[in-house]
């Protein structure tokens, strides 16, 4: 046994099942890719039975994205604890749950974004994570509204802002592109936050009025004066 695999194994004892599956898939997936890796190879590696494997994880998928679920419901915990007032700086705060998460995994989530590029499967299932999120921000910026089409199309069209926002930011991390993706992430926000946190602005109604020009008066300086009065 290498002393990789050494530290591995002692590594396994230190964390519970599910970390030290996690750990030990990932590394099969490296060493011989994602297709040809089973989940009995997954299991026997990490030193578990299979019934336990699918005890924890379900599939072989979910060994990917393992905290998928959690990270769910820490978003919606903290937009549930919003309100109108304070709707979109729960938004932000909710995108940066997400984005925080995925760079306190280091590693791990970069080579999570490799095997989603590379295997089909993979790349469909985090697809599917996203509109989760996505619609889950649609239906509570929806809640905060008045429930008008403007309203609906407003919630639609933030919740994809803010995914976009953040897949943006977190793509450029993945790849090495962003040096601080803190900075990065409240620059998206604030730029998604100025296009939706104004309301649409009312059109601008003047009075009208009747101006009554005999035929014998000079039309220029009729004109001069309507504009002096700001009614031109």
């Amino acid at each position: 046994m290498t002393e990789s695999r050494e530290d591995e194994r002692r590594g396994r004892a230190a964390r519970g099942p599910a970390e030290a599956i996690v750990d030990v898939a990932f590394r099969l997936f490296k060493e011989n890719g994602y297709d040809e890796t089973s989940v009995d190879d997954i299991a026997t590696a990490a030193g578990v039975s299979r019934s336990s494997f699918f005890r924890l994880f379900g599939s072989k998928e979910m060994v990917i994205f393992p905290d998928h679920d959690r990270v769910l419901a820490a978003v919606e915990e903290r937009l549930a604890a919003s309100t109108e007032k304070s709707a979109i700086l729960a938004v932000s705060d909710a995108v940066r749950v997400v984005l925080f998460h995925y760079i306190a995994e280091g590693e791990r989530a970069r080579r999570r974004y490799q095997l989603t590029s590379a295997v089909p499967a993979l790349r469909e299932r985090e697809l599917i994570s996203g509109a989760r999120y996505q619609h889950l921000f649609r239906q509570y910026i929806s809640a905060w509204g008045d429930g008008s089409e403007e309203s609906e199309r407003r919630a639609e069209l933030m919740a994809a802002a803010v995914v976009a926002a953040h897949n943006r930011v977190l793509r450029r991390w993945l790849r090495g592109e962003c040096d601080d993706p803190h900075v990065e992430i409240d620059e998206a926000m604030a730029q998604v936050n100025a296009l939706f946190s104004a309301a649409p602005a009312a059109p601008s109604a003047r009075p009208s009025a009747i101006v009554v020009i005999r035929t014998d008066q000079d039309l220029e300086a009729v004109a001069e004066q309507l504009r002096a009065s700001g009614s031109g």
